[in-house]
């Protein structure tokens, strides 16, 4: 499976948008400092995730997501989950 995941800086607030196939392995890159765009905000948490089939949808959703460029959204997003 491949995801579309939300993290949020528990440093910061921000939030960062990604997809990926091991979302645990990803997070721990993101938290070791791995990834340049979220080092500054370590340590990081997983607040939102949504599952694909295939990568080519997960990226996808990362893009329509990110595209939106609403914090408003990636909260209504988070919030009306289970997640």
């Amino acid at each position: 499976m491949f995801y579309m995941y939300i993290i949020q800086s528990e440093k910061t607030g921000k939030y960062y948008i990604g997809s990926c196939e091991d979302i645990n392995s990803r997070l721990k890159k993101h938290n070791y400092g791995a990834t340049p765009s979220t080092k500054p905000g370590i340590p990081w948490k997983l607040v939102y995730k949504e599952e694909y089939r295939t990568r080519t949808e997960a990226l996808k959703r990362e893009r329509e997501v990110k595209k939106k460029k609403s914090r408003k959204y990636i909260e209504f997003l988070i919030n009306s989950s289970d997640n």
